[in-house]
């Protein structure tokens, strides 16, 4: 996969010595600026709009986004508890599969509870209701898995072949929506407009005969609305399309979206050596800081490199023991230093809640810039403390 980001932007003058090393800056005007853009885009076409927390849970922006979004898209317990906390507004909980335990708190921290599969709600009608009985309201929705695959990189696609996450649409039965009130659907990834509604297409003929007994739609998350490319008038005209021809509520979980090219994580050159090219190792590791480098895999842009063919090539490795702990071959305008920082770009999705203290690297602090003002606040540093209590 190759960076969406539309480059350093404000970052361009964001000092990096001013925060620890490794840390994640986000900036709160590009934050708010993307948020903007979303409630716009919910305004015109009559929508609800959820940030999805799996993307980005900076839970002290929570009010700010309460101030744009409807509300919030959650993976599970720990997530809608977070919701409940710290964000406003609705909850929608998805999991592809539930524990019995956790589905009553489930229940009264989500306004609208998802199921991967049909057999799941039957299997758990008892507990949802006793949930109603004990006072709690809640709706209850069906993933789909349209059938459809759109992702660049199978591994991020949903509907892959023998994919675990949604009932086959092929499949759907009057029977599997008894007691449900609506259906959503996942199958984007850092996508514009024609992959949704190419994906709508495909699934509109299976879903059309059943539209009549549901209140809402849920297309899900992975669509790139704020990026500077994204047709977003087409999408206004299509989901008012929709929400007409349907008549039903409509809703959209973007997550990548609020805080596309809102974040930069910072780093410091440790060492540098040669083995047949200039080899430096910084204190930013792909396995326990970005692991989408890895597993996608993609090359995050960094500030300040230079076009191919000019300066000197370097690779960045991080400080693990994991011999692929590779961010990627850079250009630098000559050989860093240690004690150099560095800055990629478009961090502030996925790579902030996906870090690890694997081999006891620690984890990058958090600092909140507002690139309008200067100001600077470094909200969590984090101790070896994290390391040890993870384990035992």
């Amino acid at each position: 996969m190759t960076t969406k980001s539309g480059g350093a932007g404000a970052f361009s003058r964001f000092d990096l010595s001013r925060v620890p090393s490794p840390c994640f800056v986000i900036d709160k005007a590009a934050i708010e600026r993307n948020l903007a853009i979303l409630a716009d885009v919910r305004d015109r076409a009559g929508i609800k709009l959820l940030l999805a927390l799996k993307a980005f849970s900076m839970w002290s922006l929570g009010d700010l986004v309460g101030r744009y979004l409807d509300g919030t898209a959650t993976s599970g317990l720990w997530e809608a508890r977070l919701a409940k906390a710290h964000y406003h507004g609705e909850v929608a909980t998805f999991c592809a599969g539930y524990k019995a335990g956790d589905l009553a708190e489930v229940c009264a921290l989500s306004d609208h509870v998802i199921f991967n599969s049909p057999s799941q709600i039957r299997r758990f009608r008892r507990e949802l209701a006793a949930a109603r009985d004990a006072g709690e309201r809640f709706d209850i929705g069906l993933r789909l898995n349209p059938m459809h695959a759109e992702g660049e990189v199978a591994k991020y696609d949903p509907a892959q072949p023998h994919s675990r996450l949604g009932h086959p649409a092929d499949q759907l039965t009057a029977a599997d929506l008894e007691g449900v009130t609506g259906l959503h659907f996942h199958s984007l990834c850092e996508q514009d407009f024609p992959p949704l509604r190419r994906t709508w297409e495909a699934l509109a003929p299976r879903v059309a005969p059943y539209l009549n007994r549901l209140e809402w739609l849920n297309l899900g998350g992975g669509h790139h609305i704020t990026r500077a490319d994204y047709q977003r008038d087409d999408l206004v005209a299509f989901l008012r399309d929709l929400r007409e021809a349907t008549g039903l509520e409509v809703y959209l979980e973007p997550g990548e979206a609020i805080a596309f090219d809102a974040g930069v994580l910072v780093g410091e050159v440790l060492d540098v050596i040669d083995n047949g090219m200039p080899v430096a190792i910084v204190d930013i590791s792909a396995t326990c800081h970005m692991p989408d480098v890895i597993e996608a895999p993609y090359r995050p842009a960094m500030i300040g490199e230079m076009p191919e063919g000019e300066g000197v090539a370097v690779r960045l490795g991080g400080p693990s023991c994991l011999a692929g702990d590779i961010i990627g071959d850079y250009r630098f305008g000559e050989l860093p230093v240690p004690g150099q920082r560095i800055a990629f770009l478009d961090q502030a999705h996925y790579s902030m809640v996906k870090t690890t203290t694997f081999n006891g690297v620690p984890l990058p602090a958090i600092a909140l810039w507002d690139s309008r003002d200067d100001s600077l606040e470094i909200v969590r540093e984090f101790g070896w403390e994290s390391f040890r209590d993870r384990l035992s």
